[in-house]
């Protein structure tokens, strides 16, 4: 009899412990929730809205605070707080386009900038001659996040 219950109860046990891998793997399968509630958080603690500037021939080829080389014809960013090596979505309010960037550098230090584009990724959003666009930034990406390269 108490054999009969042994296995009963370890048929259980191995059920139960199936039922916890599969949950633990289900919940690993989809990082959709996972950046939702990090961009939440973000949200909370970096300005994700405002007005987007962009740099080029002035530092192309200088090291950035991230120890990258800045590249004008890159698809990179300087944000003020973001964590290195995040890839965020710039979207144009006005006009909907976006554009896909790296945080590499520090920046922008004008008033009322929340993100400074390289050269090649502004044009992609905005015109260059104009300067400033007005944007939003969704984190797309911050699995690869660094704090200096150096």
């Amino acid at each position: 009899m108490k054999k009969i219950e042994y296995q009963n109860s370890m048929k259980k046990l191995n059920l139960a412990f199936a039922a916890f891998i599969f949950t633990v793997l289900a919940g690993c399968s989809s990082t959709e929730a996972v950046y939702d509630e990090k961009t939440k958080v973000y949200a909370k603690s970096h300005k994700l809205v405002g007005q987007a500037s962009w740099y080029g021939d002035r530092y192309h080829g200088k090291l950035t605070a991230s120890g990258e080389r800045y590249n004008m014809r890159a698809y990179t960013a300087a944000h003020k707080t973001l964590p290195f090596g995040t890839i965020v979505r710039v979207t144009n309010t006005a006009n909907n386009k976006t554009v896909d960037v790296k945080i590499n550098d520090r920046g922008p230090f004008a008033k009322d900038r929340v993100i400074d584009l390289s050269h090649k990724s502004f044009e992609q959003i905005g015109d260059t001659k104009k300067g400033l666009a007005p944007v939003k930034i969704q984190i797309i990406d911050d699995s690869n996040t660094f704090r200096y390269k150096h």
